[in-house]
């Protein structure tokens, strides 16, 4: 196996093992505040949509089920941090909203988040960081779901 062929067949591993440890650190960093990636996740989300997101939506955006986003909602608003509101255009709908406690807590997380960001990327140069977004976008792009590109029409 070549120089490339080891670097190519060590990169998953390592942003797996990078991405775990990273998580680790951002949970160990909000124990204080009695908060889990399960739960800090789904309020950094909430925080940052432009508009209210239904439960369907945050599922896709956690990459979870409907029935575990249930569970996590129910913990959420039993803490205080979100609500449901039926939405004026459909009743069955309920836009979930975050709470003044809500919105304090994720204030909490994005500077703890910070911290462990910093301290992490600290000795990372500029060009190195660029270098490796650019890659991580690329290999995300792979993943990432196509459109079905309209088909060519009057073309031979």
């Amino acid at each position: 196996m070549d120089g490339m062929e080891a670097m190519r067949a060590g990169f998953g591993p390592l942003l797996a093992q990078t991405a775990r440890q990273w998580r680790r650190a951002v949970d160990r960093a909000l124990e204080p505040f009695g908060l889990t990636e399960a739960t800090w996740l789904p309020l950094i989300h909430l925080a940052r949509a432009p508009v209210a997101l239904r439960q369907k939506q945050l599922a896709a955006a956690l990459l979870l089920d409907n029935s575990a986003v249930v569970r996590l909602l129910d913990l959420l608003e039993a803490q205080g941090l979100i609500e449901r509101r039926e939405e004026a255009s459909d009743r069955r709908a309920k836009a979930i909203l975050l709470t003044d406690a809500g919105r304090e807590m994720v204030e909490m997380v994005e500077v703890a988040a910070l911290r462990v960001r910093e301290e992490a990327l600290a000795g990372v140069s500029a060009e190195d960081m660029a270098v490796v977004m650019r890659v991580l976008a690329q290999v995300l792009d792979h993943f990432m779901p196509r459109e079905a590109e309209p088909a060519a029409e009057g073309r031979a």
